[in-house]
């Protein structure tokens, strides 16, 4: 009778639960790091040159979760690879200048290899809270078999960064389509969608490229296009769009660039209105430093656009079964309806702080290049909506604060030291 007790309870989560050993506390002398994509690592090794070994905490099992596990396999980087170089390594000099999705995933294990990075995976973070009593930070986890480590740390990163949800909006009748609806974090290839009939909804970059794809794949896309949006040709004079805005941005004031990258993209590109993309107003780069919105680069996709292979529609008002109704009015059948709806931050929901983040957006409250930096030891990188480039700027910045704070307290601490023997 005892033997066939205990089998029970071994079997039995909610006694296993009552049964379950307190929480683990681990105390970590230097910063701990929430998230192991490229911004956690650039922190991490940054802060290991300087001789300051911290602790890395990654909800998944592995690095750069987003690269491997929620990323369509065609995927390349938009940008030259000396722009989305992590501080202290470059890119080898055999890849090419726009890495595939595979290289810079191997360029990420190297990264972490060479800096000796070893995160504590399968770790989430649910909740971290300054304790003014101790001075310390204090940062739960929850593993893979639920068991609960706290980690007590001076210094508390976050790298989280701006990617860690996916945003699914909410559409009228999406328990009736009946057909595929997925975000393109679950999105590899178009070969499952060979001769049938998508809608993508979202024209930011993944939306494009998604598209690209699927024509490939001989699947007939459609693309929502809801709001007016930048496309710009991804190379201009020989050079990459975004090396050249930099460069021309030292001699020229920022709407002159503006005026002169649309001036090459209506050579380039022509028209893109006449396709059902219309340009917003404020030109790219102002655009992109007042809201964040990224332009579009174009990598074929408005050839496909073009040529009808993939026609633009206007917002959806309601699903029915395998049907799209859309705001003017008109209905058509789809198969599967792809979500390039894109990313939020997920900070607001695990970090019990108000003055750094906002409660809204999960983003730094002061702007670039302002939010890397809050109180009581509280860092945050990933978060500049300017990319991998922008993330290393962060990623410097915080190593030699932590660095500098570092000293200072233990030269406290060797005077406090004296004046205890003196006395």
């Amino acid at each position: 009778m005892l033997e066939r007790i205990e089998g029970k309870h071994a079997h039995d989560p909610l006694f296993d639960r009552i049964m379950n050993k307190s929480p683990r506390f681990v105390s970590v002398p230097g910063p701990v790091i929430v998230g192991a994509g490229p911004s956690g690592l650039a922190v991490a090794a940054c802060l290991r040159q300087k001789g300051v070994l911290s602790m890395v905490l990654e909800r998944f099992s592995c690095i750069a979760s987003l690269w491997q596990l929620k990323t369509y396999d065609r995927l390349r980087l938009h940008l030259p690879k000396q722009f989305c170089e992590l501080p202290l390594m470059g890119f080898p000099g055999e890849f090419p200048t726009y890495p595939t999705k595979q290289q810079f995933i191997h360029y990420l294990e190297s990264y972490a290899q060479k800096f000796e990075i070893g995160p504590r995976f399968n770790e989430t973070v649910t909740h971290a809270e300054y304790d003014k009593a101790t001075g310390f930070w204090r940062v739960k986890t929850v593993g893979k078999k639920t068991e609960e480590t706290v980690y007590r740390c001076r210094w508390l990163v976050v790298a989280t960064g701006e990617n860690a949800e996916a945003v699914v909006p909410e559409i009228d009748g999406m328990g009736e389509f009946g057909g595929d609806i997925k975000h393109t974090s679950s999105y590899k290839s178009g070969e499952e969608f060979k001769g049938k009939k998508v809608l993508v909804v979202g024209c930011g970059n993944s939306g494009m490229e998604v598209c690209l794809d699927l024509c490939d794949h001989s699947a007939k896309p459609s693309l929502v296009v809801r709001h007016t949006l930048h496309v710009l040709p991804r190379e201009m004079l020989g050079k990459s769009t975004f090396g050249l805005s930099m460069w021309l941005l030292k001699w020229l004031p920022l709407r002159l660039v503006d005026r002169f990258l649309l001036a090459v993209s209506r050579l380039t590109l022509g028209d893109t209105a006449r396709l059902g993309l219309d340009r917003p107003e404020l030109g790219p780069l102002e655009l992109k430093n007042l809201s964040g919105k990224t332009p579009v680069l174009d990598v074929g996709t408005l050839a496909k656009i073009r040529s009808g292979d993939i026609k633009i529609c206007p917002g959806i008002k309601k699903l029915k079964r395998h049907t799209v109704e859309f705001i003017e009015g008109k209905t058509e059948n789809f198969d599967a309806i792809i979500l390039a709806t894109g990313y939020k931050s997920n900070v607001s929901s695990w970090l019990k702080e108000r003055d750094m983040f906002s409660e809204i957006d999960g983003f730094p409250i002061k702007p670039f290049p302002n939010g890397w930096k809050g109180e009581c030891g509280l860092y945050a990188v990933g978060f500049t909506k300017r990319g991998i480039l922008g993330a290393s700027v962060d990623a410097k910045r915080i190593a030699e604060d932590i660095e500098r704070c570092r000293n200072e307290e233990a030269a406290l601490c060797d005077r406090s030291v004296l004046i205890y023997r003196e006395c």
